[in-house]
Order: C-alpha cells, then sequence, then structure tokens
C-alpha cells in the first residue's frame, strides 16, 4: 500500500452496490475515483466522474486521469452493468426485450476494458487487487441466460486474469454478493416495514460489500485467493465483519450452488 491514502476506482458507482462499496472505502480512509452515466457531487471525498462505460474513449480518459493525478492505482471494482427493467420477469428470454443483452456489454466487456486500463497502473505497486461483483447467478438459474453469462463471466476474468498477473502482486477476486438492501430494493417494500426488516435478516448492505473489499485488500494472505469466486457471507467470517446492527449474513451456498473451482492448467 502506498504511503499515503490509497486508490480506488470503482466502476458504476452512482447508485446501488458500486455506491455503498465507494462508501465504505471511502470511510476506510481510500481515494476513491466512482463513475457512472449520471453522476452529482458528494459530500464525503468520493471523486465523481462521469463515464458511460459503453464508451471505451471515455473508460480511457477515466484511467489517464488517475494516472495524471495519482500516478498509480492499488484498487479497482467492476461493478458496472446494464441492468433492465424486465431483468426479473419469469418470462422466458426470448419474451423479454432484447436488451437484457446489454449486460454483456456494460457488465462483461466493461470489466474486460477498465481492467486492461487499469492493469498498467496496478502494476506500478508492489500490491493491487481487481475485484468483480457477480452473483451465484454465475451457476444457477437466475434471471435468465444473459444475467448468468454475464456473472459467469466475469468469475472466469478473475480466474484468468490471475493466470496473466502471476508473481506481480496483483491479485484478482470475483464476489458473490447476496440480495443487496439497495435503494431500489428497499423502495419495493415502501409502506410494509415488518417484510423490509425480515427480508433484510438474510441481505446484505451495500456498504458491507465495501468493507470486505478494504479488508480483502489489506490481507496479507490475499495471493491464496487470487483467481477465486468467494462468497461475501463466508469472507466476512474470515475477516470478522458484520453487517448494520452486528448481522451476520448467511451464506446461500447450500441453496444456490458453489462457485466453480478454477483448472490449474494453463496453455498459452
Amino acid at each position: 500500500m502506498s504511503a499515503s491514502a490509497p486508490v480506488a476506482v470503482v466502476t458504476g458507482a452512482s447508485r446501488g452496490a458500486g455506491r455503498g462499496i465507494a462508501t465504505a472505502l471511502l470511510a476506510a480512509g481510500w481515494r476513491v475515483y466512482l463513475t457512472g452515466r449520471s453522476v452529482t457531487d458528494r459530500d464525503d471525498g468520493g471523486i465523481a466522474v462521469q463515464v458511460d462505460h459503453r464508451d471505451d474513449g471515455q473508460v480511457a480518459a477515466l484511467f489517464e486521469r488517475v494516472e495524471r493525478e495519482c500516478g498509480s492505482l492499488d484498487l479497482l471494482v467492476n461493478n458496472a452493468a446494464a441492468i433492465h427493467d424486465a431483468l426479473t420477469s419469469p418470462k422466458p428470454f426470448w419474451e423479454k426485450p432484447r436488451e437484457l443483452a446489454d449486460v454483456l456489454d456494460v457488465g462483461l466487456r466493461s470489466a474486460y476494458v477498465a481492467s486492461w486500463h487499469a492493469a498498467p497502473l496496478l502494476l506500478r505497486g508492489d500490491r493491487g487487487l481487481i475485484a468483480f461483483t457477480s452473483s451465484p447467478g454465475s451457476v444457477c438459474y437466475m434471471h435468465g441466460p444473459a444475467y448468468g453469462a454475464q456473472k459467469a463471466g466475469l468469475d472466469k476474468l478473475a480466474a484468468d486474469m490471475a493466470v496473466d498477473f502471476a508473481d506481480t502482486g496483483v491479485s484478482t477476486v470475483s464476489i458473490w454478493m447476496g440480495i443487496l438492501l439497495t435503494e431500489r430494493f428497499r423502495s419495493a417494500f415502501d409502506g410494509d416495514p415488518d417484510a423490509l426488516a425480515k427480508t433484510a435478516e438474510h441481505a446484505e448492505t451495500p456498504e458491507f460489500i465495501g468493507r470486505l473489499i478494504d479488508a480483502l485488500y489489506r490481507d496479507p494472505d490475499l495471493a491464496e485467493l487470487t483467481g477465486h469466486t468467494v462468497i461475501a457471507a463466508e469472507l466476512a467470517h474470515r475477516y470478522g465483519i458484520t453487517d448494520e446492527g452486528g448481522r451476520r449474513p448467511p451464506s446461500h451456498r447450500d441453496m444456490l450452488g458453489a462457485p466453480r473451482e478454477p483448472s490449474t492448467v494453463v496453455i498459452r
């Protein structure tokens, strides 16, 4: 870690998971650049940068700015994703809007592009981390094939990028988040606080994920996890981290499935 505040980029952080992750990192002393298609000034010190992750030029400009202002990068959180309103519809994929496949662009490809730009900056330090926000949808049916392919792809990016980063000090980890208590999710329970409270017992706040990523970066044994997909609730147990109110969100491994273990075979 650099002597000054470590530097992070969190993509897709204008709301939801990304916003909470950025907030937690800022509270832990990070200098955080956060991206979104629409951004507003923040009073917590976060550096909001308007970036449409469909536009490679805008992504390049973001990392050029980080290089110009900081010289290097310690952490990239790939969280940006194009989530369609019809995502959770129970219809088969061909009866849903074709635009659900946009998550393969802003979600999967965008994570690759951001990592491509971040890699040279991460390699300038003694330690670096690329974290991908993923879900059990990579192994179970969840919201349809486009969503599942995107999450499976993120897990695979973490596995394969770890091979390329071997022995460099840069690690890559994909994190399965649980049910997230985002602003959008909470709004679905307007007028029914009891139902929200009951659901919250099994859910995670976005800030909780940010605290886990901070602990992951600081873990002296981080190299043991590089290339792997981990479950947020299990990572919390590893670091002794609880969510708001001292809650310990459960792992849904038995119900939804376990992360795939990457093969050790490498073909160049």
